[in-house]
């Protein structure tokens, strides 16, 4: 299946959470898209429940049923919780590192920024946006890019990162420090629905 690349909005109003994290998407119709998305009522099987949850995370991060899969299968050959490994291996891919270091003002654009070359890790082009950033790494715009409009734009509206990357806005180099711990994402994902959704 190719990549979806419609409006956000619709597919935050059908799973009921903000794709974008800024609870636009859904502060203004807070139910589902289409004729009948205000009337859709009445009470989720297990399934049903567990298929939302996995299309929440999905959504969020941007991928594809088979890379979310195949991201899902290298956690469970990780030590520890199943679950927040998971979810560390998604924050770990290189355009959520771009949009968690402010760059880009959504993970769509940070996926842009590196699809077309503009990125760097450890002083070297890297243009896969899955691309896995290992703890320590740095990541920076090149040199010539660093007066793209965008990116300086993205970098005004940031008001706070989060405390497992470290940012020099004079610099536009920052570094993914750590994996981060469970406590600093998303508190409305539950991903043990998303472990029991595959393990069925």
């Amino acid at each position: 299946m190719a990549r979806y690349t419609g409006p956000a909005y619709k597919k935050a109003r059908r799973v009921g959470f903000s794709v974008l994290e800024n609870g636009k998407d859904i502060a203004r119709r807070p139910y589902g898209p289409g004729q009948h998305g205000a009337d859709r009522r009445g009470k989720s099987s297990d399934y049903g429940t567990q298929l939302k949850e996995k299309q929440k995370v999905r959504f969020l991060y941007g991928l594809t049923e088979k890379q979310f899969r195949k991201t899902f299968n290298e956690a469970a050959k990780m030590d520890g919780i199943h679950g927040e490994n998971f979810l560390r291996l998604l924050e770990s891919r290189l355009d959520n590192l771009v949009y968690r270091m402010g760059m880009a003002a959504t993970r769509r654009a940070a996926r842009q920024l590196v699809n077309h070359g503009h990125i760097l890790v450890d002083g070297k082009k890297v243009d896969i946006p899955s691309y896995r950033v290992k703890p320590g790494q740095t990541i920076s715009l090149k040199e010539k890019d660093k007066d793209m409009v965008v990116v300086k734009e993205a970098l005004e509206k940031v008001v706070k990162r989060v405390e497992f990357v470290t940012f020099d806005v004079n610099k536009l180099t920052g570094t993914y420090v750590r994996y981060p711990e469970r406590n600093e994402l998303n508190a409305d994902i539950n991903e043990s629905l998303i472990v029991e959704f595959y393990n069925r």
